[in-house]
């Protein structure tokens, strides 16, 4: 089994939150396999831009910490590459309207059943949702 971080599980590890004590424990305590795909990395750096976009964190300090998740992720965790079954499985589940999944969030949900994965996220509709799907979910709050 297999840890796949969703990006609102990684970015409270670059940036401040609320749930960044959350994050920080489950990931001293994983026993299994991370995996961060290349999708949820490229979250992680729009995430990241919000804050510059907005003033609030300078952009120096932004390329700096994306540059310490890029070598966390190298050393720590597996990658994983989208394939094409992702996408048509990640629209059939946004049009499970009775779930309410955006996009991004249904392509994690299509990725962890391709691969098995146990889905890793603080966002309890997007953790009940990937749970009606039969996908295995550590719902981080």
């Amino acid at each position: 089994m297999s840890f796949y971080l969703d990006a609102s599980v990684i970015v409270p590890i670059l940036v401040d939150e609320v749930a960044s004590a959350v994050v920080e424990r489950f990931l001293r305590e994983a026993a299994d396999p991370l995996v961060v795909g290349d999708f949820a990395a490229m979250e992680v750096a729009s995430a990241m831009s919000r804050p510059v976009r907005m003033k609030s964190l300078p952009s120096e300090v932004a390329v700096v910490r994306l540059g310490e998740f890029d070598a966390w992720r190298s050393a720590e965790t597996s990658s994983l590459d989208l394939q094409p079954a992702d996408l048509r499985l990640s629209g059939v589940f946004v049009r499970r309207f009775d779930l309410g999944l955006r996009a991004p969030d249904a392509l994690h949900a299509a990725v962890c059943r391709r691969g098995d994965h146990t889905l890793v996220t603080p966002d309890k509709r997007l953790a009940a949702a990937a749970e009606a799907l039969g996908v295995r979910v550590e719902c981080l709050v």
